[in-house]
């Protein structure tokens, strides 16, 4: 009897008080919900009357006469039913009541449309970042120093990373100049150009390599014209051929007569020009002939054993020493004037390039901006190692080393390097990709040397250099719809390639804090 009593009051209750389910029901819904509820009452009603009187009349049979006279109501059971039913729908509408109002189907289809975009754009992985920083903070080792997520990542890049090692520039820089001081034993009256202080320049003096090992040391040797002779840069615009070009005419001024006679099998334009041009698979040629005649005149030699290697615009040696093993091309150049701009051996890339045209390169030029960024960086910058790992993931697809690097100049140009502590190095990369994103879109992006008013004024340009405007890197996805589109699949498998990439140091770093990557 008790049992029974608790159930129709705990009915009675819940028609009394109804849940409340939110806005979710339509008002076909309300209208069944109250019909409902009327007849709910009138039962109860009805069962309250029949337990009243049951109360006065003691005994069994009363009891027995009252539940046969419950179970013979079939609809009291069928509601029942409906009830247990409704009470999963109350508690379904409830919890979604508890999410903002107005997310309707159509907001939500339009906020996984957003969710794609952002996804596209990159800015997905930016709150990434963000929940990942509001994790639980960790101590350091000291205890006094407190390390979100993208901390210990940029210590485990900087520590625990495989690096190459990159401090052989002083050491190859002074070889080359041993060695073309030592030319001057063969050179003596005679017509050649004059080798000039040797310069590095590229990745592995800039202070990064886009490879895992056997760095290649890049050296520009600037050329002066011989004694009597004049070199005058043509610009050279041939059709098919992108970026500056120059060819270096060489003239000779007054030159005595019987002098010409004598040293005729010596003279510049006899041996290393091609129609009054100086020739670069000619002046290759010379210089490599002149390593290999002075190499043995150097005390390096003693030590070191020397492979030149066949190249047809660059002399590309190869020292060894034990296991000890590094490879240094070396790049002829003509100065513009007294700046750091030069014309130089160095071919365009996947680009056939005559032996008489001298690309304009400004090698030198970015190396003085890296060297420039370096002196204010703070002790641990990340820039160079953002560089490193989108050259690592980039894997030599479209996008090249150079327009990885030059997408680096622009932001370390604009961006304070105070905010380049190793802290932020997962910001900063993906703020890497999302300037190649918007590159894409616009089918630009721009060199950083010509036409760049903000460039620092320790680097020595041309006057005419800043009203230029500046060259379009990507001029071809503009002309090639096809070629547009696979560069955007080179972008996403570049993205795909970084996040696996930094995937893999979040798990090394938060494991074994003594393993390393290679």
């Amino acid at each position: 009897m008790e049992a029974l009593i608790v159930l129709v009051l705990l009915l009675q209750t819940f028609i009394q008080y109804p849940h409340v389910v939110g806005d979710g029901l339509d008002e076909a819904s309300r209208l069944r919900m109250e019909m409902r509820e009327k007849y709910l009452n009138q039962e109860m009603t009805r069962l309250l009357q029949e337990l009243e009187q049951s109360s006065l009349e003691p005994g069994v049979g009363a009891w027995g006469a009252l539940l046969w006279a419950t179970l013979e109501q079939w609809h009291f059971w069928a509601l029942l039913g409906v009830l247990g039913l409704l009470l999963a729908l109350a508690f379904s509408l409830r919890k979604r009541s508890r999410e903002p109002h107005g997310s309707a189907p159509q907001e939500n289809a339009s906020s996984n449309l957003e969710a794609q975009e952002d996804q596209v754009n990159g800015r997905a992985n930016v709150e990434e970042n963000n929940a990942a920083g509001r994790e639980e903070r960790k101590y350091g080792a000291n205890g006094d120093q407190e390390q979100d997520p993208d901390s210990k990542l940029g210590r485990f890049i900087e520590e625990y990373i495989r690096w190459p090692v990159l401090d052989r520039g002083c050491v190859i820089t002074d070889l080359i100049d041993d060695l073309t001081r030592a030319f001057g034993h063969h050179l003596s009256n005679r017509f050649y150009p004059v080798p000039q202080q040797a310069i590095g320049m590229g990745s592995a003096f800039e202070g990064w390599s886009p490879r895992k090992e056997d760095v290649v040391y890049r050296v520009l040797v600037p050329l002066s014209p011989p004694p009597g002779h004049t070199f005058h840069l043509e610009p050279n615009t041939a059709a098919g051929m992108p970026g500056k070009n120059f060819c270096v005419r060489v003239e000779q001024v007054h030159i005595p007569e019987e002098k010409l006679r004598r040293n005729k099998k010596s003279i510049l334009l006899y041996n290393l020009c091609t129609r009054s041009y100086l020739d670069v698979e000619k002046t290759t040629l010379w210089f490599r002939l002149m390593v290999r005649a002075s190499w043995s005149r150097l005390p390096q030699s003693n030590h070191w054993r020397l492979r030149v290697l066949p190249s047809r615009r660059s002399c590309t040696l190869r020292l060894t020493k034990g296991g000890e093993s590094f490879c240094v091309e070396v790049l002829f150049g003509v100065q513009q004037g007294n700046s750091d701009i030069y014309v130089s051996s160095q071919s365009r890339e996947a680009l056939f390039t005559p032996s008489t045209v001298w690309p304009e390169t400004y090698g030198v030029a970015e190396m003085k901006f890296f060297s420039h960024i370096s002196r204010q960086a703070p002790p641990d910058s990340c820039h160079l190692r953002c560089l490193q790992l989108l050259a690592r993931a980039g894997g030599g697809r479209a996008f090249s080393n150079y327009t990885l690097k030059t997408i680096m100049m622009h932001l370390l140009n604009t961006i304070p390097m105070a905010q380049w502590c190793r802290r932020h190095c997962r910001q900063w990369l993906l703020e890497s990709l999302d300037y190649l994103r918007c590159s894409l879109q616009k089918k630009r992006l721009d060199c950083f040397v010509i036409g760049n008013h903000s460039i620092p004024p320790q680097i020595d340009l041309p006057p005419h250099f800043q009203t230029l405007q500046p060259p379009n890197f990507f001029w071809h996805l503009a002309q090639d719809p096809d070629t547009h589109r696979e560069a955007w699949q080179d972008f996403f498998f570049l993205r795909y390639r970084l996040k696996q990439l930094l995937r893999a140091i979040d798990g090394e770093a938060s494991s074994a804090g003594g393993a390393h990557i290679a």
